[in-house]
């Protein structure tokens, strides 16, 4: 069995975007695959990478469209379990006049929350160079202790971590509760994604070099800030700087940090070196690359639907 390049554990979902009004003038809502840790394992498979997904579903419609939609982007789904205790997650986006998304969650509980320590395959960790994961799976139990233990068995056996602290209001009781468990993840990780306001929120501190210089400095090696259509600011051993974004025309945001995320993983899953051993020169063309992915994803509606091929990021960096 080879291994793979990218693991993620977390949730699988079903994102409800807007599509448009229906003859009787009501909103229309497209049926699209979502979660932040699918989305970025279809954006490394794209790209050519091999991924494993670690995960609950309902035994239901959605759950089955999910499992089939990550096989069709050959993404691994020996970890995905199936439960009959509660339905698929499903998430509402909506759009405002910016194109701006706002969520509404049925999950209470939904079956992403439900996976339970024993679930977790470590064999297919033994098998994976980069461990990825999100704050989500931390909301609820059983599934909080489930990825705890999954990201301290891939740390203790020298895997890359990645973490997104992915900022959802909704999914949490209160904003004390989602900073100490976001926190939390930061503590074990080695690349950092996340957003100027997720970085505003964690750290309390609005200057965004001194706010990286605070994740930085829980021993995170690469903290990346995404910036929307600023690009990225990074920090890293090798130094700090910004790098600028594609301009495109904008569609639909969705999972456009996911694929600027995959991005770079798949291109760390690459590189031979620790991470803190990279130079800025190879860091700085890896961060371009992902922000392509991301100009990409966002020139077409959905998330893992718009995900690209490495022929369209080649094309684009040209």
């Amino acid at each position: 069995m080879h291994g793979y390049d990218v693991i993620a554990l977390g949730e699988l979902l079903i994102d409800f975007t807007p599509a448009g009004i229906s003859d009787n003038g009501n909103p229309l809502f497209e049926m699209n695959p979502g979660g932040a840790p699918a989305n970025v394992l279809v954006a490394v498979t794209r790209l050519g990478g091999s991924c494993a997904f670690i995960g609950k579903v309902g035994d239901d419609h959605f759950g089955h469209f999910l499992k089939q939609m990550l096989e069709n982007n050959n993404v691994d789904t020996r970890g995905l379990k199936y439960t009959s205790q509660a339905n698929t997650t499903l998430a509402f986006v909506h759009l405002d006049d910016k194109g701006e998304r706002s969520f509404t969650f049925l999950r209470n509980p939904g079956a992403d929350t439900l996976l339970e320590e024993h679930e977790v395959e470590t064999d297919i960790i033994d098998k994976g160079k980069i461990f990825h994961f999100g704050s989500l799976s931390m909301t609820h139990q059983p599934a909080e202790r489930a990825t705890l233990k999954a990201v301290e068995y891939a740390k203790q056996n020298g895997k890359v971590i990645s973490y997104d602290p992915n900022w959802r209001p909704s999914l949490w009781k209160d904003v004390d509760m989602a900073k100490q468990k976001m926190i939390l993840g930061l503590r074990y990780a080695d690349i950092v994604k996340l957003s100027e306001e997720e970085l505003k929120l964690l750290t309390e501190e609005p200057d965004i070099e001194r706010a990286a210089q605070i994740v930085f400095d829980m021993g995170v090696k690469l903290v990346l800030v995404t910036l929307g259509d600023q690009g990225c600011y990074y920090m890293h051993s090798s130094g700090r700087g910004h790098v600028p974004a594609y301009q495109v025309k904008v569609v639909d945001t969705t999972g456009a940090g996911d694929a600027f995320l995959g991005g770079m993983l798949y291109n760390i899953s690459r590189i031979d070196c620790p991470i803190e051993k990279m130079d800025c020169h190879q860091l700085e063309e890896i961060i371009r690359f992902a922000n392509a992915t991301a100009a990409l994803c966002i020139t077409k509606r959905g998330g893992i639907p718009a995900m690209p091929s490495i022929d369209e990021v080649e094309q684009l960096l040209k």
